[in-house]
């Protein structure tokens, strides 16, 4: 299943026709009832909520009903019918498509009808022109509608669908399969709904906000806030997220210094960065780490459907030298979010969330550091080898200042010892490498997703040794456009010696292959 959203559309106040495609929605997902064009198109699942079940259902149906009118120009249909009958496919459908160019729409036979399913089935197969085509389907209803005065539901899903058709042209020259492993969430069209669904109601509320008072309309008043809380919005979609509110005991001497350094932070709305098009990071991302595939594109997943960004905490577990931190990096650098690379060796307190104000070593948590700094509310706080954290509690322990980070209820509310006031830290993201799991605590794992980061085998030499002879150049302060490709021989020489595992073997091995080629030129 593809398309089918996960329930029906909830109604406060429904009319009959709200109840009857409601009892209709619940026997398409039963196997009852097989859905019209346009109840696909206003989100009915698929007949039993299979994309195979419902083409067999419907060439079955039509083909029986084509049968009975014995008319010659029919019986291409009718065979070609009987075949997706028994096995659906995509060529199928192009070809009974291409069929029904030479036939005219009747009541008997809508052509209509039957081509736009066939361009809904073709798109949910991943055709972005079939998607586009029922976007454009989509907007004429919602023109209906307004023609009609009806509430125009279909606008952001046209929209959505819109976009969805550009996401599938993109990861089609991409040689990304739609519905592929890991990006299946990606190729619902209904994952970019419920923003453009937002953000016309915003705007509307916005515009309600900027006209003078009008009479109070009690029914437009209850649906409003019925949106409000549905969207879960409580600032406008431009607004940021205020992370102080106050300083705690501002009249001391201390206090009046703490509010002059966090003056630019005080009751002032922060930036979140906001989600970019994952596509293109899959790519760059693949490119530099292709043994890695599903560490990509489950850590990218999580960001389908999300307006800002936002990590939920993740230890990238793998053995010394797989790419780890640098994954890490890369990835925080693709989304574009400012971020902080901690190291954890010799880490042995509780510094990691601040130090009373009163000492002289006293200093903010590294949160609170990390969004002064970069006066983002969401930043990316990568923690290197957090098994090297030490585990005694002398002066406090750095895991169990983490755990309360971790966790939502408390990091919205994070009283930081030096601000001496509760701080939103919810919209941070942690990020953690870890060698082994072994000496990290339980309760911190608990709270944590663990990705395993594989080794690179010496299959990924053609594509990493590239790479790393660029960096070589970067590191050598040059262009890395003047490094002179490597040859097949040199590729061949690099993977008969490095036989997989850690990288910084092949990054040593590929700077002996560069001292050579410079001593070779020195002796021309």
């Amino acid at each position: 299943m593809i398309f089918t959203p996960e329930a029906p559309p909830v109604v406060d106040e429904a009319t009959p026709s709200d109840r009857r495609y409601l009892r209709r929605f619940k026997a398409a997902k039963a196997g009852l009832h097989l859905p019209s064009e346009e109840e696909l198109l206003r989100g009915m699942p698929f007949f039993r909520e299979a994309r195979g079940e419902d083409i067999r259902e419907y060439a079955s149906r039509l083909s029986r009903r084509l049968s009975k009118r014995k008319r010659p120009v029919l019986l291409p249909l009718v065979e070609v019918l009987d075949k997706l009958a028994g096995d659906p496919s995509e060529d199928g459908l192009a070809m009974l498509e291409a069929l029904l160019d030479g036939i005219e729409d009747s009541k008997r036979f809508p052509v209509h009808g039957c081509r736009l399913r066939c361009r809904f089935y073709r798109a949910s197969y991943g055709d972005p022109g079939a998607a586009a085509l029922v976007a454009c389907e989509m907007a004429r209803l919602a023109f209906q509608e307004i023609g009609q005065k009806k509430p125009p539901t279909l606008i952001w899903r046209s929209l959505s669908w819109a976009v969805y058709s550009t996401h599938l042209d993109d990861w089609k020259r991409a040689g990304i399969a739609a519905g592929g492993s890991g990006i299946r969430a990606e190729n619902q069209p209904y994952a970019f709904e419920w923003q453009f669904k937002r953000a016309i109601r915003d705007l509307g509320e916005e515009n309600a906000a900027n006209r003078k008072p009008e009479p109070k309309d009690t029914v437009t008043g209850d649906l409003q806030e019925s949106d409000r809380e549905e969207t879960g919005a409580k600032v406008a979609p431009h607004a940021g997220v205020v992370v102080v509110q106050s300083i705690g005991n501002d009249a001391t001497a201390d206090g009046k210094r703490v509010a002059r350094e966090f003056a630019a932070l005080i009751k002032q709305q922060l930036t979140l960065r906001a989600v970019p098009d994952l596509v293109k990071v899959r790519d760059r991302l693949l490119g530099e780490f292709p043994y890695a595939a599903s560490v990509v594109e489950e850590v990218l997943k999580g960001f389908v459907g999300r307006r800002h960004v936002w990590l939920r905490p993740t230890i990238l577990l793998g053995p010394p030298g797989c790419g780890k931190t640098r994954f890490a990096r890369r990835l925080t650098e693709e989304l574009r979010t400012p971020y902080e690379l901690v190291s954890c060796g010799g880490m042995s307190d509780s510094a990691i969330g601040g130090a009373a104000r009163r000492w002289s070593t006293g200093e903010p948590s590294l949160a609170m550091m990390a969004i002064r700094r970069h006066e983002c509310a969401g930043p990316i706080i990568i923690l290197d080898e957090i098994e090297k954290i030490a585990t005694s509690r002398h002066n406090g322990s750095a895991h169990d200042v983490l755990v309360g980070l971790l966790e939502a209820e408390t990091s919205r509310r994070w009283h930081d010892p030096y601000v001496e006031a509760s701080c939103d830290l919810s919209h941070v993201s942690w990020l953690m490498t870890a060698n082994a799991l072994n000496p990290v605590p339980g309760v911190l794992l608990d709270r944590c997703r663990v990705l395993r980061v594989p080794e690179p085998g010496p299959e990924q030499v053609a594509v990493l040794a590239p790479r790393i002879l660029e960096r070589l150049y970067v590191d050598a302060g040059h262009d890395p456009r003047w490094a002179t490709p490597l040859e097949a021989f040199e590729l061949a020489a690099l993977s008969a010696a490095w036989r997989g595992g850690s990288i910084r073997k092949l990054e040593r091995l590929v700077e002996v292959l560069v001292e050579g080629r410079e001593r070779e030129r020195s002796r021309q």
